[in-house]
């Protein structure tokens, strides 16, 4: 284990400034979905104010379908009820276009389940299978349709002049597909620039024998990748995924709910520390946190978590 990508947001770097968590391992992860170019821009200056040289990832949003000018409370989702979305509501507004009554869309990393019912130019009406509240900037993932969509949406280019205009260290790849997007990323981006290709579909494995090649790094983003093959089958392609990157001398970040726990409570459950256990001895060279940094309330206890099992790791690994 050698770095920690930590995400951005109200709760790290505005209610816990960098500074007080710094270290040389860190990389921190601002979330293009989110947030205006100038709010980005705002992110990226602060963060270089905080820690002058912090090392930056712009994880690019991609052609991920999300929600958008939905009401500040949200959709709420009763089981087994009807419900309308305007298209409007969508970063993609000819979703509905793509769609066709009797798919079935996921929602929030597949915590939400839809069958759509009826589609038209106006809204799309789904049948909701879950319990819950559907806010702004959650993805709506309906499988096999992201072939027609184009690989970059327009926020994803206006992102790329950013990250040129900064010099940041890292971008991260949304939703590859095939080598070919990889190559179309990096015809646009500086030299300098790390690119991380993003995991996260079952196209990208398919294709991963191409792909790997051109990349210092991946990361498994298993939330997405769930949605794409489904959840029961998250631990055997995440492990096929990690062995052919070590095949191919390719770093791996792993992402999605590491410390999931700890948006809300100061420790992590048994089962998070075991499989966090797990994944630093597999090799893998670093984790990603989302929302247990971005958001959680419990920030500083988070990256302790990391630091403390990662000493552990590299104790017992010295002793043998």
């Amino acid at each position: 284990m050698k770095k920690f990508i930590l995400t951005v947001g109200p709760a790290l770097l505005h209610e816990v400034p960098i500074t007080e968590i710094h270290s040389d391992k860190n990389i921190y992860r601002i979330n293009g979905a989110h947030g205006s170019i100038e709010d980005i821009e705002n992110y990226i200056e602060e963060i270089r104010a905080q820690v002058p040289g912090a090392a930056i990832l712009m994880d690019l949003p991609g052609n991920k379908v999300r929600t958008k000018n939905v009401p500040n409370d949200g959709i709420e989702l009763i089981k087994g009820e009807k419900f309308t979305i305007p298209n409007e509501c969508f970063n993609y507004p000819d979703f509905y276009r793509h769609l066709k009554p009797g798919m079935i869309a996921w929602a929030n990393d597949s915590v939400f389940e839809f069958e759509v019912l009826e589609v038209d130019g106006e809204k799309i009406t789904f049948l909701s299978k879950s319990d819950g509240v559907l806010i702004n900037g959650k993805g709506v993932h309906v499988r096999g349709m992201h072939k027609d969509i184009p690989f970059f949406f327009e926020k994803d280019r206006q992102l790329i002049q950013v990250v040129n205009k900064y010099h940041l260290e890292y971008v991260g790849l949304s939703f590859v597909r095939s080598a070919e997007n990889v190559k179309e990323a990096k015809s646009l981006l500086a030299d300098s620039i790390k690119v991380i290709s993003k995991i996260e579909t079952l196209d990208a494995v398919g294709d991963i024998n191409n792909i790997l090649p051109l990349v210092e790094y991946i990361l498994v983003d298993r939330g997405d990748l769930s949605t794409d093959i489904g959840i029961i089958n998250i631990p055997r392609y995440q492990k096929y995924i990690i062995e052919k990157a070590q095949y191919y001398d390719v770093k791996v970040f792993l992402a999605t709910q590491v410390l999931k726990n700890m948006e809300s409570k100061p420790i992590p459950t048994i089962g998070e520390i075991e499989a966090l256990y797990e994944i630093y001895k597999s090799g893998v060279y670093g984790v990603q946190m989302s929302e247990e940094t971005a958001v959680g309330k419990y920030v500083k206890e988070t990256v302790s978590v990391l630091n403390d099992l990662f000493e552990n790791v590299k104790e017992e690994t010295i002793l043998g």
